[in-house]
């Protein structure tokens, strides 16, 4: 079994199994459909608009970018006031589309205002995590609730966990065994807590090891801070004989013991505002470094302690997605960038096996589903591949609004979430 599947059902148990999409980026972390682990789906649709396999939309109220969770017949998002002081759960009927709960779970009297430089970003853009029974969401600092799937009861929260965001909270929420791991990479403050699934109390905290060397300017903390922050969602894996969370920084990547939060080795970069979750394979992490030099760095799991002039086994430097996550299908890494480009290259060499544009701009991650790649863009575009090594497309659907927020897949249904609805696309 691949490592980060074996991870997978592993920390999550029960909820493996039975949540459909139970978490930012699916039940692997990877981008690949719940189906097989080969992410080879059977059902799902190739071709859909507006008016062609939409079994339903929903609109959802307020700004999210946050990804759907789906089991049991549910559906749930997040969703938060433009200005940030109202933050919101919907839980919705996966065969009708019908919202059931919608209840305001946390409330801010001043949100820092999200500033010109977040047009990327909402105060809805962590994903939640469900499993069986319970369903956790979170908002950075400004609150982190277990919700009860059946009735919507609050079990429990925190919002005592500071982190100035600045350019307002990203990082989704992960699970390992009993633990619910938070990351908190803010321009003050960067950490990882884990908390108590059943409780919320705080079981280990762990602070960014990497020595800062941003200067700081009195009355410049915004500007200087921005150099610490990030954005990415952790992966745990199997790797070098243990497990292994592989965390992607402001200046350094990591990896940690998800079971007590301690440092098992980093490789560190020049850059910050890491976005996309890291992946990994045969030995390999793979890690996109950050918004101002962006490269995509393949990185030996196997070192200790600072791995920056040992670890490093390739860079790639032109055409890295800053927001979409790469995917990895059969040794072969997908990334789709900025630019309207999609790179296909080697994950065990680095070396390019294709490079071509198919247009848009992509900020949500793609999914691997029924053998196929699917890719959505900020303009409503999905595009569809073959995976492999000659580049190929199968097909091009358009709804209405531009893709923000990652898709889930459950059974033969996308559930997909555009800047104002819910859908859920399938065909007859």
């Amino acid at each position: 079994m691949n490592p980060v599947i074996a991870l997978a059902v592993l920390s999550l148990g029960a909820a493996a199994v039975q949540a459909d999409w139970p978490e930012f980026r699916g039940p692997w972390g990877n981008g690949h459909a719940a189906g097989s682990p080969d992410g080879k789906t059977v059902g799902v649709p190739l071709h859909w608009s507006e008016t062609n396999n939409v079994r339903w939309k929903t609109a959802i109220p307020h700004r999210g970018w946050s990804t759907p969770v789906v089991m049991g017949g549910q559906v749930w998002v997040t969703t938060a006031t433009e200005d940030g002081h109202d933050f919101f759960v919907l839980g919705l009927d996966a065969d009708t589309g019908k919202v059931v709960v919608h209840e305001k779970v946390f409330h801010s009297d001043n949100p820092e205002p999200l500033g010109n430089g977040a047009s990327m970003n909402c105060y809805a853009t962590p994903s939640s995590l469900i499993e069986p029974g319970r369903v956790y969401l979170h908002f950075g600092s400004f609150g982190t609730a277990c919700l009860e799937t059946g009735t919507g009861k609050v079990l429990w929260k925190r919002d005592d966990l500071p982190c100035r965001h600045y350019r307002g909270p990203s990082s989704s929420l992960i699970s390992f065994e009993n633990l619910l791991i938070l990351t908190m990479d803010g321009v003050d403050v960067q950490y990882h807590v884990a908390l108590d699934k059943q409780t919320g109390k705080t079981v280990w905290k762990t602070g960014r090891s990497v020595a800062w060397n941003d200067e700081h300017v009195p009355g410049q903390m915004a500007r200087d801070g921005d150099l610490r922050k990030a954005h990415s969602t952790p992966l745990i894996v199997l790797a070098a004989g243990q497990t292994q969370m592989l965390s992607a920084g402001a200046k350094a990547a990591y990896a940690y013991d998800p079971r007590d939060g301690r440092e098992l080795w980093r490789v560190q970069y020049n850059d910050w505002s890491a976005a996309p979750r890291p992946l990994y394979d045969n030995g390999l992490a793979f890690f996109v470094t950050g918004l101002s030099k962006t490269e995509l760095l393949a990185v030996k799991t196997d070192g200790q302690g600072d791995v920056t002039d040992t670890g490093v086994v390739w860079r790639l430097r032109t055409h890295v997605g800053k927001y979409s996550s790469p995917i990895l299908v059969d040794g072969l890494i997908y990334t789709a960038a900025e630019d309207s480009f999609v790179t296909c290259l080697e994950a065990a060499t680095g070396n390019t096996v294709w490079k071509e544009r198919i247009g848009g701009k992509y900020a949500a991650s793609p999914v691997y589903a029924d053998g196929r790649l699917y890719f959505f863009n900020q303009q409503g575009t999905t595009t569809v591949l073959e995976p492999g090594r000659a580049f190929r497309v199968l097909a091009t659907n358009t709804l209405d609004d531009g893709f923000m927020a990652s898709p889930a897949v459950s059974g033969r249904a996308f559930y997909l979430r555009t800047k104002t609805h819910l859908y859920r696309v399938e065909s007859p």
